[in-house]
């Protein structure tokens, strides 16, 4: 069980992820977002290589269009 803080909201998970797919669980996908993973921003590059342990805080910000 992966235990990950996302949004300031406890979820559990049942098997290791990578951001994206995190991502593509959350329903995310093809959407403009920002990944900060403990304090730092994951680059979208690394999105498919970074493997989320248990504990780690991420904030997931959507990006809105609009003018």
């Amino acid at each position: 069980m992966l235990d990950l803080k996302i949004n300031g909201e406890v979820r559990q998970f049942p098997a290791a992820l990578t951001v994206t797919g995190l991502i593509d669980q959350l329903g995310y996908t093809g959407k403009r977002i920002a990944v900060e993973r403990n304090g730092e921003i994951v680059p979208k590059s690394q999105h498919a290589t970074t493997q989320l342990a248990a504990g780690d805080q991420l904030e997931i910000v959507v990006a809105v269009g609009g003018g």
